[in-house]
């Protein structure tokens, strides 16, 4: 049976905000599998370095997590430099698309991207998916801080992202490289704008 969540997709809607607000949405780095106790490899921890280093021109006001180890694994070296706390949120973890073990997985998950409320065992629809995600932005947003940092991981992110562009898809979720950075701007509540502003290193 899927999953049920209660925020719907229109949540962003009823966003009553001022000002411009920009959100930074990375993809962990390299990990040692898809577990939610999964470290970082050695490339890993590298690349988070890198990351940390990167994303010290940018202002941040508030950073939070998916609760899976490579993802705070990630941000933790640029949080420990600029002395910032890491807030975890269970609803930015990564998507469940089956609990079976099926081998034909990489199609499974295409015909997801194509149809939103397709579900397999023990799993999450897109639908139901991008729901749970675009409501933690929702509140991130109503917190009122300028920039936000959100560390998730590729599959939840690209059905972020599609919420906000229906262009992106199965495909563009394959592009997706460890770590990824895409900027999201906000005027008054009001999405704007995105772009990845990442560079492969």
């Amino acid at each position: 049976m899927c999953a049920e969540f209660l925020h719907t997709s229109d949540f962003l809607q009823k966003v009553q905000t001022s000002g411009l607000q920009t959100l930074y949405i990375v993809r962990h780095c390299k990990a040692e599998g898809q577990e939610a106790e999964a470290q970082l490899t050695s490339d890993g921890y590298h690349q988070a370095q890198q990351l940390s280093l990167w994303l010290r021109k940018y202002t941040i006001d508030y950073i939070v997590s998916s609760p899976y180890v490579r993802a705070v694994q990630t941000v933790k070296p640029y949080a420990e430099i600029m002395n910032k706390t890491i807030v975890v949120d269970d609803r930015l973890s990564e998507r469940i698309l089956s609990k079976d073990n099926r081998s034909d997985w990489l199609r499974c998950l295409e015909r997801t991207f194509q149809e939103p409320d397709l579900c397999f065992f023990g799993g999450e629809s897109s639908r139901q998916a991008t729901e749970r995600i675009v409501a933690v932005i929702t509140e991130l947003l109503l917190l009122g801080h300028a920039s936000n940092l959100v560390v998730a991981h590729g599959n939840i992110i690209s059905l972020l992202l599609k919420n906000f562009d229906d262009r992106i898809g199965f495909e563009h979720w394959k592009q997706l490289s460890n770590p990824d950075v895409y900027r999201m701007v906000f005027q008054d509540g009001q999405f704007k704008e995105m772009k990845r502003i990442w560079k492969d290193y």
